[in-house]
Parts: C-alpha cells; structure tokens; sequence
C-alpha cells in the first residue's frame, strides 16, 4: 500500500477510536526491551488514560485542551497510525515552557495560539507521539507528520509542539524539519539492585547516611507508609488522595489540572496500572503520591500532603519509588519534571526531548538559532549534575 492510499482524519473525542486498535499503535504488543527503547508499555499514551482525560474533564471544554487527534487509516478503516493532539489557547500544563516565544512573536504582531500539541496532557514523561503500527506499511509515519502540518494549516495554528517524545518520534522528526530543544530531569536507574540497602551501598558514606536520616525521621511518631495497587484501590485511597493533591496543587499552581472524576476512572479502567504511596498516622492518611506502572519504568507523577512533616515528601515520593521498582524488577523510575534535589537521593540527570515546527519560517529560525545555544547549556548542566552525582567513585 502506497501513502496516496492511507486516509486521515481528525477525531475529537477519543471514545468514538476503537481502544484496542488504538492501543496496538501506542503500546505495540511482542516489543522486546531493546526494540521498545525501554518502553514496551507506556500507561500514559493508553487509550484508558487518554479517554479518563477527556471523560473526566480535565481537557476539553474550557480547558483550553481540544481534542484533535490526528488518525490514519488503510483503506479497509483500520486504525494504522496516530498522534495523541490537542489546539492549545494557552501553554499551560506541558511542562516544555515557551511563554517566552509567545510573548515575542506576540510583541512582533504574532497570533501564537491557537498552536497544536502533541503530547500526553499534564505528563511530563518520555514516551511515544507518534504512534505507528508494527504491521503499518512504509511512509505511515511520514503521512502522519504531513497531517499535522495539514491541521495546523487548517486551523491556522502558529506551531506544533512534539513534547517528550522518544529517540525514535525525535528521529523521525528532526528528518522532517522539526527543531529539537533538549532539557533535563532525573531518573532512579536500577541495574537489578536486590533491595534498597543494596542500592545504598553504591553511594558515598556521607548520602548513605544522609538517606536513612531522612527515612527515619520522616517515619518518626508512629508515621506508617502503604503501597495500593490493583483491586486494593477503593474510594476512600481516592478521596484523600485527591484532598492532598487540591491542597498542594492549589497552592502550588492555583488552579489544579485535574479533576476528582479523573481519579475515579483511572482506578476503573486501569488499577493495576496504578500505584498509591499513602501515608497515615493516628488512624488517617496525611500524605500521598499517585505513580503509574509501566512494563520498565515507575512513573511518578503527583503527590500531596495536608500535614507538614520533614522529610516526608522524599519518602512517599522518591524512597518508596525505589523501593517499589526494585521490588518490581523495574528499570527506572521517572519522577516527574525538574527537581535537582532529587540528585543527593539517587536520582541522576538525563536529557528529554521535544520538536517544534513553526510555520512562520522567520519565528522558526529565530527559535531553531536559541535553541542550538540552549541544547550546550543543557549538556554543560546535564555533566555538572553527574559530576556530583552521590555514588561512589570507582
């Protein structure tokens, strides 16, 4: 089949995409570890989560997230290739910030938005944005990028941004002219620990008691932490859960991105996908942290807290992370966008990537010739991180 003959079009509620075709293009099934990159299932670009988004509220409507989602069939209507996509009036919520170019082209006398984004919304973990079939038949993905572009065009979108795509998406399109800004977070990396003690014996003197310091007194005053997973997850983990993410994202962002409803259809849909690292003491939980499992990684994406106690933020979110992957026989733990705290605990740098394509060839060069300039700095960042890194030096 020729690419003249696949067919795209442009869904905009992804309940009306069959989940299991859309699943076999985000979460290929039979990937080994090697041909996946270290992802064979991602939880984010599942159909599951994707429609909890939508269905919940959290996107759509007055969000400022429409749903756009770019697909591509053969000519028998099956599902071959897609991108999850949303028209963005705002740049809230990526995680990739370029208020700054907004701003500019805006000052030049600009329209920046509506702009495209592909990406999982409120998400900031590495994984595949364009989502091709094994069985899909050459130039699938090229047709997928020339759809696109084809949107932005239509809707008169100032950009699309690629963000926190995989070496394979960032191949793909730094080929088809897109421009790649790189940036940083900081990952637990497990090269098959046999418990956390032994983790810890990998870093210097100095972190390693620093580390159990932190554990002990976080756990101090009769303080208990538990892992909930699978049919374990019930209504009333939800609801604490959620009280701790309202306080802390409202305090922290003003307005939280996601809604109570979205929590309640995840723990439906895909429980055992779900980790809840809940903290209680006298009775009631006070703190928690919502991680997503995948098949290589643990991924950890929000927590919160309703009572101030040292040290308890490191370990609801980052021990019991590893604690968990280890146990697991999990390659990594991905915790989520910048922190280099995270760094004295385990946690060490490694880059992301996202592509932008702009279809104001002068605001394209203009953002191409910055971020050649940012990519050294990220690097010069990424090694002054690794030189301080805690492990011990061989």
């Amino acid at each position: 089949m020729s690419p003249s003959e696949l067919k795209v079009r442009i869904a905009r509620d992804i309940a009306k995409i069959d989940a299991a075709q859309w699943d076999a293009c985000a979460n290929p099934p039979g990937l080994n570890e090697e041909a996946s990159g270290g992802e064979r299932f991602n939880p984010f670009v599942s159909h599951a989560f994707l429609l909890a988004l939508e269905q919940s509220g959290s996107v759509g409507g007055r969000s400022g997230w429409a749903p756009m989602h770019v697909i591509v069939e053969d000519q028998a209507d099956r599902l071959i290739a897609a991108a999850p996509t949303y028209a963005k009036s705002h740049s809230q919520g990526e995680y990739v910030f370029d208020h700054g170019w907004a701003q500019a082209y805006a000052q030049a006398g600009g329209r920046y938005y509506p702009k495209l984004q592909v990406a999982v919304p409120f998400t900031p973990a590495t994984g595949r944005r364009l989502l091709v079939a094994q069985n899909a038949p050459p130039g699938t993905r090229a047709t997928l990028v020339a759809a696109l572009r084809g949107l932005c065009k239509a809707i008169n979108a100032s950009s699309i941004h690629v963000t926190f795509a995989n070496a394979q998406d960032c191949a793909a399109l730094e080929e088809a002219g897109f421009s790649l800004r790189t940036g940083e977070q900081f990952h637990f990396a497990n090269p098959g620990y046999a418990d956390f003690e032994t983790f810890l014996a990998e870093l210097s003197s100095r972190k390693r008691k620093n580390i159990r310091r932190e554990r002990k007194d976080a756990l101090a005053d009769g303080v208990s932490v538990e892992w909930v997973t699978g049919a374990a997850l019930k209504r009333e983990h939800w609801d604490a859960f959620f009280a701790f993410y309202m306080d802390t994202g409202s305090r922290k962002w003003g307005n939280p991105y996601l809604t109570r409803k979205f929590f309640d259809l995840v723990g439906a849909s895909m429980a055992d996908r779900v980790l809840l690292v809940m903290a209680k003491r006298d009775g009631r939980y006070i703190a928690g942290a919502i991680n997503f499992i995948g098949d290589d990684a643990l991924y950890g994406r929000n927590w919160g807290a309703i009572e101030e106690r040292p040290f308890l933020h490191f370990e609801v979110c980052y021990y019991q992370a590893i604690d968990f992957a280890i146990q697991r026989g999990l390659k990594r733990v991905e915790a989520g966008a910048q922190g280099e705290h995270k760094l004295a605990r385990g946690y060490r740098p490694v880059p992301t990537f996202s592509l932008h394509d702009f279809a104001d060839k002068r605001l394209g060069d203009a953002v191409a010739e910055y971020l050649a300039r940012e990519r050294i700095a990220v690097e010069e960042t990424i090694a002054l991180y690794e030189e301080h890194a805690p492990f011990r030096k061989a």
